[in-house]
């Protein structure tokens, strides 16, 4: 028998692919909706050879759901979470809302599936940041063998991480400088195209941003409360995949060789480290695939026991709608759906 699933948020870019990736891993869906805001009814979105037609969230009966896999905002998270667990549906939720809540599980498949047999209590359960998400599948077998203590990241994070709207601007800004169009300026507070910013997210005290913040709290959620974490989040003018430069600190002693023969047979990651111009991977060659690239993986002579590396990855898929996915099918691997 399979399941009764609807995607929240189904005409974003995170929503359209949670559709996308749900057809091509052949998820036993017996019924799909598509669901989205008022003003986006009849909009047609693509779930294999068919197309679906929106409706309204407003006045969707969840009781005709198994489980629901929102991408649509941590408001409308909020708004509608209750409604949907009221319902008898478990919700998996793409947004912030709930990553933090203690009794709501942080789950990576790859990294803390036990994690997910506490979705009995809340019916909830959260899907990471995009960037923690591909770096704790590199780092969970490093940890696993050496211990880590202290990482050290900086994200060069593409703008779909933003939104689709985030893109549109990207590509007119782009178009822009070429006919010397003036800068318009909507979602970003800098110049996007041609630019780097080094802000993501908004201001906490201190000066870190909750997008750091994030990466910070969420590893210690999911990996180790004891592993210490800083992050610099950067936005790059890339329009899909993220890249996270690791400096990793460890408790033992770790070579780059041990540590890349872990990683070549780790579940989710694929290693891609020759010692050649060429011998590593780019966003731009990671977009469209389910795996979490790392390269360039050697000594960090700074710290006794530390190695650096990088790690790329579709932050549409497994930074976000393959990670709900794969969350979806791991609840019913263990009975909890169905």
């Amino acid at each position: 028998m399979g399941v009764r699933v609807a995607v929240l948020g189904a005409t974003g870019a995170v929503g359209k692919e949670m559709l996308t990736i749900l057809e091509e891993r052949n998820f036993p869906a017996d019924a799909i909706h598509a669901l989205a805001s008022r003003r986006s009814i009849g909009r047609q979105v693509s779930y294999g050879d068919r197309t679906l037609k929106c409706v309204d969230a407003a006045g969707f009966d969840f009781s005709q759901v198994d489980l629901v896999l929102a991408s649509a905002g941590g408001d409308i998270s909020r708004e509608y979470g209750p409604k949907i667990t009221a319902s008898g549906a478990i919700l998996v939720d793409n947004s912030s809302a709930f990553r933090m809540e203690p009794d709501i599980p942080l789950v990576v498949p790859e990294v803390n599936p036990d994690a997910v047999d506490g979705v009995s209590k809340a019916r909830i359960i959260a899907n990471p940041n995009c960037s923690t998400i591909q770096t704790v599948v590199a780092l969970k077998p490093l940890h696993d063998l050496a211990g880590i203590t202290r990482v050290s990241v900086s994200t060069y994070q593409s703008v779909s991480g933003a939104g689709t709207g985030a893109m549109d601007e990207l590509w007119r800004q782009t178009k822009g400088r070429f006919v010397n169009d003036p800068v318009e300026k909507n979602e970003f507070s800098k110049q996007i195209a041609f630019n780097v910013i080094p802000r993501i997210g908004d201001l906490m005290p201190g000066g870190t941003t909750n997008e750091e913040w994030k990466m910070a709290v969420e590893t210690k959620k999911i990996l180790d409360p004891d592993i210490r974490l800083i992050a610099t989040c950067v936005r790059v003018p890339v329009f899909v995949g993220h890249g996270v430069a690791a400096h990793v600190e460890f408790a033992k002693e770790i070579s780059p060789k041990l540590a890349r023969d872990t990683l070549r047979d780790a579940p989710g990651v694929m290693l891609v480290d020759n010692r050649e111009d060429d011998g590593f991977v780019t966003p731009v060659e990671c977009v469209g695939e389910f795996a979490v690239f790392v390269s360039r993986v050697r000594v960090d002579p700074t710290v006794e026991h530390g190695l650096a590396m990088w790690i790329v990855s579709d932050n549409l898929r497994k930074g976000a709608a393959l990670n709900a996915v794969q969350i979806a099918e791991l609840l019913l691997e263990r009975n909890h759906l169905g």
